[in-house]
């Protein structure tokens, strides 16, 4: 393997001693072919946590002896791997070693394209004339991470596309989302896609700034961004039978335009439209009043009384971020959120690390796999209803329960000086029923002196704050909002009408979308939504995997019709009726269907509209390979 970037004039042995036993030991492999390193006495030791002991629990003269290994490997330059690509028997034996546990043989075809051994994108069986695509034009709504990895995955089959956001500028939710401590809660390098130049990340959890740099940067790596009507709003789109082409309307600066393409994607995903709540009084309030996803860089806390309402992931991360500059923060809580611990969740990468990530051969894949496999599926076994555990109203199976006990053993040693909070802090639900949030000091913060935790009522707004059902005034220059999404309108927002008529608003009303594969919807021909309808990753993971599982699927999709002459699919109404009950079914053994909890995750009816039950192995293999035959096809 190639080394792009060039090396920096850097000790190789102190870089290397700050390297990932396990992660070196894959090295090896790959350089050598000696499998013995996947042998005892070298085999690491299983270890669960997200960011794990880079020591593995292999002895110290072990670990000298495979770093040695590798400083002498690459003390006079770079050889030549005697394996790049593993194939699936010795890529499952290198997980298995690697992660000191059983891994599932079909991880393997998975991993193998996810580490960029295999390709994962469509290709064609020959390659077509430029005529015969610019006809097949893919119109995309949204510029976030959606549409940057349909954008590279089109572009690199030749099929034109265009995207439109209504912004000045990509990213999305890492665009539109400003406030204080805004960041990722799954390791970046998981949050990340799987080609393109690898990033260098400063931290392991990446603020706001960092990735919206990084989503920059592989929109210009990949020529997306020349795709891009900035300022440009889809206000309307509508099928045409006849030609079989979307029409779209667009607002413009300039006024408004028609569209005509053969494919409309929706990128806009499920958390992007704001659900500000409304009070009693909040037209009297005199201060400042915003849903956090509409901060602005001109808002200043400094010194001011600061309310909170909702505690979120967002709150989770704003309050800790501003607590030492404000005079006061009242954080209003509707009901206690599971958080779970990260050693090194605020840690910069060090230097040695970031040297080895960016210049050792196949130390980024294995660290990528690492990042991969801890925040996946391992959690989703403990999800799982266990319909002979007898406590079903604190956990849903005997290892949920064990994790409870491990949160709450948490909650109270970091309130130990403040026993009055443990119980307005420990929740009633089982662990992980509702999205898990990680701590980055939140319940710390809470026993600070200017911070309070209010969880009575909140009765109405005042002229100088909020007012609580005990009737406490507590004063507020700024009271943010932080009380999530419109999750459940997802593309119907768009206005969008299919085959005779028929709206997407309309089919998905009573707040209950769906959609096959989480994809695409009956009537709606060449339409496909990312990020749809039990789709979004709620036991782990990362949108970016979920969103080029989608890519790979929609071009795949595309690539099919055009070389077969088909000008339209949508799919059958038994084939989506079918799968939208095996989702359900799947999800009433699943503790999203819990009864002693509310979350977005569940319509007004209790239904999980929103998170994917399945393992994100199983949703790769069902998105990999599409099937037209479940689909109604239109000929050229």
């Amino acid at each position: 393997m190639n080394i792009e970037t060039p090396r920096k004039e850097l000790d190789l042995p102190s870089a290397i001693a700050e390297g990932d036993i396990r992660v070196l030991l894959m090295v090896l492999v790959h350089m050598t072919g000696d499998t013995s390193w996947l042998e005892p006495p070298y085999k690491p030791r299983r270890d669960v946590r997200l960011i794990p002991d880079p020591e593995a629990g292999v002895p110290k003269d072990i670990q000298d002896k495979i770093r040695t290994a590798v400083l002498k490997l690459f003390a006079n330059g770079e050889p030549e791997p005697a394996i790049t690509d593993p194939g699936d028997e010795l890529m499952l034996k290198m997980m298995r070693a690697c992660l000191g546990e059983n891994v599932a043989p079909e991880y393997a075809p998975l991993m193998r394209e996810e580490m960029g051994f295999v390709p994962r994108e469509a290709r064609w069986a020959e390659r077509l004339p430029h005529d015969a695509l610019t006809k097949q034009h893919v119109l995309i709504v949204g510029a976030g991470v959606c549409a940057i990895g349909l954008g590279v995955a089109l572009g690199r089959l030749g099929i034109p596309y265009t995207i439109v956001e209504k912004n000045d500028e990509l990213g999305g939710t890492w665009y539109v989302n400003r406030y204080p401590g805004c960041g990722v809660d799954t390791p970046n390098h998981s949050y990340s896609f799987s080609f393109g130049a690898r990033n260098q990340w400063t931290r392991y959890f990446a603020q706001r700034e960092e990735l919206l740099d990084y989503l920059k940067k592989v929109a210009l790596e990949h020529d997306v961004r020349s795709h891009i009507r900035f300022s440009t709003k889809l206000t309307s789109s509508q099928w045409d039978e006849t030609n079989r082409r979307w029409i779209s309307t667009l607002q413009t600066g300039n006024g408004t335009e028609n569209f005509e393409s053969a494919v409309l994607v929706s990128a806009i995903g499920q958390l992007n439209d704001p659900s500000p709540a409304h009070f009693k009084g909040e037209q009297d309030f005199a201060g400042t009043r915003l849903h956090s996803a509409l901060w602005s860089d001109d808002i200043r806390v400094d010194g001011k009384h600061v309310a909170v309402i909702g505690t979120g992931a967002t709150a989770m991360q704003l309050v800790p971020s501003i607590s030492d500059r404000v005079a006061s923060v009242a954080i209003y809580q509707r009901s206690a959120q599971w958080s779970r611990p990260v050693a090194g969740y605020s840690d910069p990468i060090t230097e040695g690390a970031q040297w080895l990530l960016a210049h050792l051969p196949f130390y980024v894949q294995w660290y990528r796999f690492n990042m991969f496999w801890r925040y996946g599926d391992g959690l989703l076994p403990f999800l799982r209803k266990d319909p002979n555990w007898p406590y079903p109203e604190r956990a849903v199976n005997k290892g949920n329960d064990r994790h409870r006990e491990e949160l709450t053993d948490f909650i109270h040693s970091e309130l130990r000086e403040r026993p009055d909070l443990i119980e307005k802090c420990v929740p009633t639900y089982p662990p992980y029923g509702k999205r898990i949030l990680l701590d980055n000091g939140w319940f710390r913060t809470l026993t600070k002196p200017n911070v309070e935790l209010v969880t009575d009522r909140i009765e109405h707004f005042a002229r100088e704050g909020i007012v609580t059902s005990d009737g406490k005034l507590r004063p507020a220059d700024i009271i943010v909002v932080s009380t999530g999404f419109k999750v459940t309108e997802m593309a119907a927002r768009l206005n969008i009408t299919g085959r005779s008529g028929k709206r997407l608003a309309d089919v998905w009303a009573g707040d209950n979308p769906t959609a096959y594969l989480g994809l695409t919807v009956p009537d709606f021909p060449n339409f496909f939504c990312m990020l749809g309808p039990n789709s979004g990753p709620a036991h782990g993971g990362s949108v970016i995997f979920q969103s080029e599982c989608q890519s790979r699927y929609i071009t795949a999709c595309l690539v099919d019709m055009i070389e077969r002459g088909i000008a339209a699919i949508d799919v059958r109404q038994d084939v989506h009726d079918r799968y939208v009950r095996e989702v359900d079914a799947e999800h009433e053994q699943m503790i999203w269907t819990h009864p002693g909890m509310t979350t977005y995750y569940r319509n007004k009816q209790g239904r999980v509209f929103s998170a994917m039950p399945w393992r994100f192995v199983d949703y790769w293999a069902m998105t990999h390979d599409p099937d037209l035959s479940v689909y109604r096809q239109t000929r050229a």
